[in-house]
């Protein structure tokens, strides 16, 4: 299974969406972005160890590491390498006594753990294919062009339905909006399974 290097990009949060946060990762030789919605606690749980803010009481993933040091378990690196029915699942690739171990864990607590051990994060290609989203890079002739055509022409150009849903997730990623994004590439992967 091939694996692509990802960095976290930063956490955005939305109204749409109850206290979650969209985490999103992007390719570190590529240009594909990865959202994927976690958990308020997880998200605070990396953007303090990302900021370099010490909680006054050690979060789970800190006395993890505190564990992990003590008995010389090393964390080697962290694989995204499942989704199903939009969930991601990931292992914790650890090392003790010359012998390595994978763990599964939620995504979330994976780079939770990951960001204190500062082990690498991966993602599967497959994944990365189905779930990423492409960052698209216009010139300005595109750009200028795309501001002269009135809304007659642009209705005109949209084919079906999935042609409409592809341009307003690549306006959302160009808004940095990311959790609608990943909201319209599972409607587009719903469509698609669909026709």
């Amino acid at each position: 299974m091939d694996k692509l290097q990802v960095d976290i990009l930063g956490l955005s949060t939305s109204p749409h969406t109850n206290g979650a946060y969209a985490l999103i990762l992007y390719e570190v030789e590529g240009k594909r972005k990865l959202p994927i919605i976690i958990g308020g606690f997880e998200a605070q749980a990396i953007a303090l160890k990302l900021e370099n803010i010490k909680p006054p009481r050690p979060f789970t993933h800190d006395l993890f590491k505190t564990i992990a040091d003590t008995f010389s378990l090393g964390v080697k690196e962290v694989f995204i390498d499942e989704l199903h029915n939009e969930t991601f699942y990931a292992k914790v690739i650890c090392e003790m006594s010359g012998e390595t171990h994978e763990i599964d864990a939620r995504p979330s607590d994976a780079i939770a753990i990951a960001v204190r051990f500062g082990a690498p994060i991966f993602v599967s290609e497959e994944i990365m294919n189905e779930a990423g989203i492409r960052e698209e890079q216009q010139t300005e002739a595109e750009v200028a062009e795309a501001e002269t055509e009135s809304p007659k022409e642009i209705v005109g150009k949209a084919e079906s339905s999935l042609n409409e849903l592809q341009k307003m997730l690549e306006e959302a990623v160009k808004r940095e909006d990311y959790e609608e994004a990943a909201r319209l590439r599972d409607e587009i992967g719903r469509v698609k399974g669909s026709s």
